[in-house]
């Protein structure tokens, strides 16, 4: 024990000698605290309501590259979960003279308000938290102050309380109590995040340590970190106790009774001296083919000096590698934090395996051949898709994915209810079900909205839409997976005789067709009652107990009959009528329609019924609502009269459709002209002409990307990445030059797939699940994502910008699902994308 504790004082000298060499963080032009290696963000990124607790906010530490703490705020319980309170940010004020920045926060459901004020001192923060009310009587012993570490970068490293040594758990260890309910502070608009079981109890998780000095990852120079507090105890807590995606949290409570200063840490992150943060080469992971530009967008450090070349490697036949090309560097410039330069290798053709060498840096393999692109869809079309079919039983060989889900069906959303997932159903039903009244006939067909189990109608009207066009575009005559209608029953990579994509397009549809014609118009989602259900991960089949609910029963009790249950899990139908969306939902019956024309043709017909029905009244509706701004109305009524002008060929609909399409253009042109580009087909030659000053406004909008960013391509600032942008861009690409080639090069399709494939911001690897030579990324949002694991093709929303010059994309975390959720829009997206930019390849 001796020897332990000498060792432990031993490393803290160390630390603190490291400490010493450093240097000062400083308040920058940016408006946080730097120094090279060390960035501290004060609020930077705000808590917004819905959602919550998303780990994106607060005080953050971006710590050498990473951002591995964050939520920095006065909080109100020991590990908050996604919808616990958050604090509103009044007013953020940056004081460069006494090099502060300061934040007055508010939770309005307590009157409870608080100043936290964070001063640059030596080689650290010092973050303070002032009070001019002391903490009201119902936070005594809740509210305290919570820093939250990224559990992936800590896991297996030691850490130091009091020079008491001990390690991170690489998997959630520890001890909790239980306490009333009447203890537990309030939720985000009353919701409970967890089922009691009816004990009327709580968990609440006790502190791995205490102590007034901790020291992280003495053994990690790159992750150390020292906090101290001489007014308060430190508390580690393990936020995995109550939710998976929880983080490490250090807290500190605020003390009864008190106002002014009322609590003080200071925050030490270790600068490594000299570091300089590793050139990341992105490169296409999937490949290249000979004859395509081939150019590596290098992301460099501004302290780094560009090297004044690179080289190719071309890896033998022996497994020897050869220097088979070296070329210059050329300068882009900055882009946020940092510096770009381009490598272009394109004189390389020959068929091989191949890797960059830059400095010191050597890139994993890639290949160059004829085929690299044959299969980029194969796993999203084989796999993703068909896993996230719902009311069917999924098999893959020994593996089930899911059993049948929600076979009690789904009851009728009671007025004036808020959802969770940001819905809301009105002041009355709009249909003729009572609330809470079951609704028969719902649960068949659709499709999981992502790594959740909803049915999302919007997302399941751009689902169907985007099957019909890579059909009616492509035809692809794929068949890998066994689908089973009447026996519910899907088995991936067991072909049945019919082509997948027009088996998912019957299975939207009848979903869709379904809400129409038993509601009488769209719901807005299928989703989940009570929010310990909605949060589930695993096997959809077990969310519910797959038995209606039954209000005679007690709690948890299930009939003699077996028939039903006292669980209140069943899904609702929240049906609050919006006729723009009845007017998608229209676009897309009608596209529908055409599709199953001669494989399911009553199912055809009754699609285009609803289509013809819900374009009508919708169009009513709006008519006596106040005007539209925004375009969206008027953006889903165009392409429902394409669509129905092309099933139809009735001239009403082509006359609205042109109507409404030009002054769109003129609007947005980058965001309309893939809508423009369908109608080319079904229209005469001076419709074309009529287009093609808009086909070159596009041209000059790409030259714009150019100088943007150094990929080319559309990049998301938004707290919802940007991969849909970019598909979204390569596919108006293959269908402008497929229409327009001597305005449209087609090779700018190939900065999309680079893009998405591993020439990005923050690391290389390819944001397609499984799809990439070497690299793709390892870790996805899904409904396993508790499992740091993946479903094949899934694709991420892509590289996440943080305020205010900060992008990523873990791939040691996957909870964030801004960066890496998968969706089923955005994933049939990729299934277009992929299919039009193979087609422009042949």
């Amino acid at each position: 024990m001796k020897r332990q504790r000498l060792l432990s004082v031993a490393v803290l000298l160390l630390a603190a000698l490291h400490y010493a060499s450093g240097q000062d963080l400083k308040l920058n032009d940016r408006e946080y605290f730097e120094q090279q290696g060390v960035n501290v963000l004060v609020y930077s990124n705000l808590f917004t309501g819905g959602f919550n607790d998303e780990k994106n906010a607060g005080i953050e530490l971006i710590h050498h590259g990473v951002r591995t703490a964050q939520g920095g705020a006065v909080r109100l319980s020991n590990t908050p979960e996604q919808w616990d309170l958050v604090p509103d940010i009044l007013n953020r004020k940056v004081d460069r003279a006494a090099k502060t920045i300061e934040a007055t926060l508010r939770y309005k459901e307590y009157n409870f308000d608080s100043r936290v004020v964070v001063t640059a001192k030596g080689k650290g923060v010092e973050i303070a938290v002032y009070l001019d009310q002391p903490v009201p009587k119902a936070l005594e012993g809740s509210a305290g102050f919570n820093l939250e570490f990224l559990p992936s970068q800590y896991w297996a490293k030691n850490y130091l309380v009091d020079g008491r040594p001990n390690l991170f758990p690489r998997y959630v260890v520890g001890n909790t109590v239980t306490k009333p309910n009447s203890l537990k502070p309030k939720q985000y608009k009353g919701y409970v995040t967890s089922d009691d079981r009816g004990t009327g109890k709580f968990i609440d998780p006790l502190p791995l340590e205490t102590g007034r000095t901790f020291l992280f990852a003495p053994d990690a120079q790159e992750r150390m970190v020292k906090i101290t507090s001489s007014d308060a105890d430190l508390m580690l807590y393990d936020g995995r106790m109550l939710a998976q995606n929880g983080w490490f949290v250090v807290r500190s409570l605020l003390p009864a009774g008190k106002t002014g200063k009322v609590l003080t840490w200071t925050v030490e992150p270790n600068a490594i001296k000299g570091w300089i943060r590793e050139p990341n080469i992105g490169f296409s992971q999937v490949g290249y083919l000979p004859a395509q530009p081939k150019v590596a967008v290098i992301e460099l450090d501004k302290k780094d000096k560009p090297a004044k070349s690179a080289s190719i490697f071309r890896v033998g036949d022996d497994g020897n590698p050869t220097k088979v090309f070296t070329g210059k560097i050329a300068p882009w410039g900055d882009y946020f934090k940092y510096h770009y330069v381009k490598f272009d290798f394109s004189s390389v053709k020959t068929p091989g395996i191949y890797y960059i060498q830059y400095g010191n840096i050597k890139t994993n393999n890639f290949l160059i051949g004829d085929q690299v692109y044959s299969k980029i869809t194969d796993a999203t079309s084989d796999i993703w898709i068909p896993i996230h079919m719902n009311h069917m039983f999924v098999n893959e060989a020994y593996r089930v994915w899911h059993g049948e889900p929600f076979k009690e069906g789904y009851r009728q959303a009671p007025p004036n209810t808020d959802h969770f997932d940001l819905h809301a159903q009105g002041p009355t039903t709009d249909t003729k079900y009572k609330p809470l009244e079951l609704i028969p006939g719902l649960n068949v067909g659709g499709f999981f909205d992502a790594g959740d189990f909803d049915i999302e109608t919007g997302s399941n009207i751009s689902v169907v839409q985007n099957f019909v066009k890579t059909w009616e575009s492509f035809k692809p005559l794929r068949d890998q997976t066994f689908i089973d209608q009447k026996q519910r029953y899907v088995d991936l990579h067991r072909p049945d005789g019919t082509p997948d994509v027009l088996q998912f397009i019957e299975h939207g549809t009848l979903n869709l067709v379904a809400q129409a014609e038993i509601l009488g118009h769209m719901a807005q989602t299928l989703s989940n009652a009570v929010l310990d259900n909605y949060h589930h991960l695993g096997d959809a089949a077990s969310l519910t107990d797959n038995l209606p609910y039954n209000p005679k029963l007690g709690p948890y009790e299930v009939a003699k009959d077996g028939r039903s249950s006292g669980v209140k899990d069943d899904l609702w139908a929240f049906t609050s009528r919006d006729p723009e969306l009845d007017l998608r939902a229209a676009t897309m019956f009608a596209a529908a329609s055409r599709a199953l024309k001669g494989y399911n043709d009553d199912l055809s017909a009754r699609a285009l019924q609803q289509s013809k029905r819900l374009l009508k009244e919708a169009t009513t509706l709006l008519a006596n609502q106040k005007q539209d701004t925004s375009g969206r109305g008027n953006a889903a009524n165009m392409a429902t009269n394409l669509q129905l002008y092309i099933a139809t060929s009735e001239k009403q609909y082509l006359t609205r459709f042109q109507e409404l399409l030009w002054p769109a253009l003129e609007r947005n042109v980058s965001g309309n002209l893939l809508t423009a580009l369908d109608a080319i087909p079904h229209l005469d030659a001076s419709y074309k002409e009529k287009l093609r000053p808009y086909v070159v406004k596009y041209k000059d909008y790409i030259a714009g990307l150019e100088k943007d960013n150094p990929y080319g391509v559309p990049i998301g600032l938004t707290n919802w990445a940007g991969s849909g942008d970019v598909m979204n861009f390569g596919t108006t690409i293959c269908f402008a030059t497929k229409f327009f080639p001597e305005i449209i090069e087609g090779q700018h399709a190939f900065k999309a797939t680079n893009y998405l494939f591993g020439a990005h911001p923050y690391h290389n690897y390819s944001l397609v699940a499984t799809v990439g030579a070497t690299r793709p990324k390892a870790v996805f949002y899904g409904n396993n994502r508790a499992d740091f694991s993946f479903i094949p093709g899934n694709v991420a929303p892509g590289i996440l910008f943080r305020k205010p010059d900060h992008f990523e994309n873990y791939d040691d975390w996957p909870f964030l699902w801004g960066q890496n959720e998968g969706t089923i829009g955005g994933n049939t997206a990729y299934l277009i994308f992929g299919s039009a930019f193979k087609n422009l390849i042949r």
